[in-house]
């Protein structure tokens, strides 16, 4: 998070090709996992505007999704000075994030796309499993909200939740909330990081998952679509 908001344009790659995918795509494969990273500013028709974007990348290193981010925060914060216009410096997105992985369905989700629920009722719809959220949401509101948003998606939804938020003091005073957690079908949050640098780590169990759905069949129960 930059002093300014337009701070993000001087480091924006190009699709492909950059320091940032660069360092995923070679993290990946030196480890040999599936790894999602973002958001990524990618440079768009807009020369004064980037893509703010999610990348997924596999154990051989190659991109295999990319997903742009589709709310944008424009928001005066209640009870202080903070003030953010996202649509000021990022072009919005237009396609759902939903990815077939090899473990699992996984729907993406960036900072404020998670208040929207028929956002990720729509991921939900195509077959998500899993939904990730890297964000940086600010202390003011991710006090107020973010572990409740998490934990209500999960339920609402019955997927696990990954979510990685950002935590700490950054240029220009704004500080952000941290508390990256991972969450299950059941609303149980199975590990969580406050807001030093580190890990969280879980066991996500896809016959959970089935079990939670099947004996609790709200998904099934809706009426309204």
């Amino acid at each position: 998070m930059g002093r300014t908001d337009r701070d993000k344009l001087a480091i924006m790659e190009d699709d492909g090709i950059g320091p940032i995918q660069d360092f995923l795509a070679e993290s990946a494969c030196r480890h040999r996992i599936w790894l999602v990273g973002g958001s990524v500013p990618l440079s768009c028709e807009d020369p004064g505007r980037v893509r703010a974007a999610c990348l997924v990348y596999g154990p051989d290193g190659q991109r295999h999704y990319r997903y742009d981010k589709i709310h944008l925060f424009d928001v005066d914060l209640p009870g202080g000075d903070e003030s953010y216009r996202e649509s000021d410096t990022i072009a919005p997105g237009r396609e759902p994030g939903i990815v077939e992985t090899p473990l699992g369905t996984l729907g993406i989700a960036i900072c404020y796309d998670i208040r929207f629920p028929e956002y990720v009722r729509l991921l939900c719809d195509r077959g998500m499993e899993i939904l990730l959220v890297p964000a940086a949401f600010t202390a003011t509101t991710g006090a107020a909200h973010w572990e409740i948003l998490l934990r209500t998606r999960a339920i609402e939804n019955q997927c696990y939740v990954i979510a990685a938020n950002q935590g700490g003091r950054h240029p220009g005073e704004r500080e952000t909330y941290g508390h990256s957690m991972i969450v299950d079908p059941w609303g149980k949050v199975l590990d969580r990081l406050e807001r030093e640098p580190g890990i969280c780590h879980a066991r996500l169990d896809p016959c959970h998952l089935r079990h939670v759905r099947r004996t609790f069949p709200v998904l099934r129960h809706r009426l309204f679509h």
